[in-house]
């Protein structure tokens, strides 16, 4: 017998999260949302103990995790990828502190500290993105005239918070760090962290993902059942975002007073930012693409298992 209990829907209490609001106050969408401020990282540790069963996060985050579980030859995961969020992609600023003269442009940070808030989130993942971008990837001679990559920085410092990120690149635990452009805005503005540079994601910026207890297994044809509250989910989802679309004056008001944002700065992101129509599935080649930027950056190794197709339980 299915389960009647509401799910657990972990998502980023950022501007993205409005439509889920929305689907949740307009929508009667039955779920209980928890927080991840910390990001994608932690939600996927958290499907992984069966804290949470479904996740709203970013796209890199999500498949280099399967990814890595894949290499490692778990061919589980703990999730599969069964929804689209958002179709636009992600503006990563990259930051240091305010006063840290001595970084001045991007490339002065090859061979430095990048903060992340965890190892596999996107903004650890971003920074191989960049790096790949920049050409700071360079081949090392292993042991047995095997190949590696060395590490385009000095030290990974793992740092949870994005106001841990915004404390390190001050005191020079960390020389720099990577967040979505409008959410590092306001410390901008204050004075508090300073902006380097900015990168763009290669793909669709955001996914939902549902943890594998809630997905039938099938016979490999890469659609396979959702559990009916998943299903139930994402057609609340599509009418919060409907609603977002139609609605803008109180996506600013909400993102302005209940969110960490400007008035002037949610009306702006709001330029930016396009939602699917409907959110249930994700198209194969986007997942395809991000896993060979992923191998291409180092996050992933090519051959070792990594299988675009078995990551997704819902396609478009």
């Amino acid at each position: 017998m299915a389960s009647t209990r509401p799910l657990r829907v972990g998502f980023v209490p950022e501007h993205f999260s409005t439509p889920i609001h929305f689907a949740k106050k307009h929508y009667g969408l039955d779920a209980e949302l928890i927080p991840f401020p910390s990001g994608t990282g932690h939600m996927i540790t958290a499907l992984r103990s069966s804290e949470i069963d479904v996740g709203i996060g970013l796209t890199e985050g999500w498949i280099a995790g399967l990814g890595k579980s894949q290499e490692a030859g778990d061919k589980d995961g703990g999730y599969r990828l069964v929804g689209t969020y958002v179709e636009t992609p992600l503006c990563w600023a990259i930051s240091t502190g305010a006063k840290r003269p001595e970084i001045k442009t991007v490339d002065s940070l090859l061979s430095s500290k990048i903060g992340v808030s965890r190892i596999g989130s996107g903004s650890y993942v971003m920074g191989y993105v960049l790096a790949d971008e920049r050409g700071w990837i360079l081949p090392t001679a292993g042991v047995g005239g095997s190949n590696q990559q060395a590490s385009p920085f000095s030290e990974t410092v793992v740092l949870n918070t994005f106001e841990n990120l915004r404390r390190a690149v001050n005191s020079g635990e960390a020389d720099f760090f990577m967040w979505e452009y409008f959410t590092s805005k306001r410390y901008y503005d204050n004075g508090e962290i300073r902006k380097v540079g900015e990168i763009y994601t290669p793909w669709s910026s955001w996914k939902i993902v549902a943890s594998t207890g809630l997905v039938q297994q099938g016979d490999g044809d890469g659609d396979k059942k959702l559990d009916l509250r998943v299903d139930d989910l994402l057609d609340k989802l599509n009418q919060g975002i409907k609603h977002f679309n139609e609605n803008q004056e109180e996506a600013v008001q909400y993102i302005s007073t209940k969110l960490d944002y400007s008035e002037e700065d949610a009306r702006e992101w709001l330029k930016t930012v396009r939602f699917p129509q409907r959110t249930q599935g994700v198209d194969f080649k986007v997942v395809v693409s991000t896993v060979e930027t992923l191998c291409k950056a180092s996050v992933l190794k090519v051959g070792k298992g990594v299988d675009a197709y078995a990551m997704i339980a819902r396609k478009r």
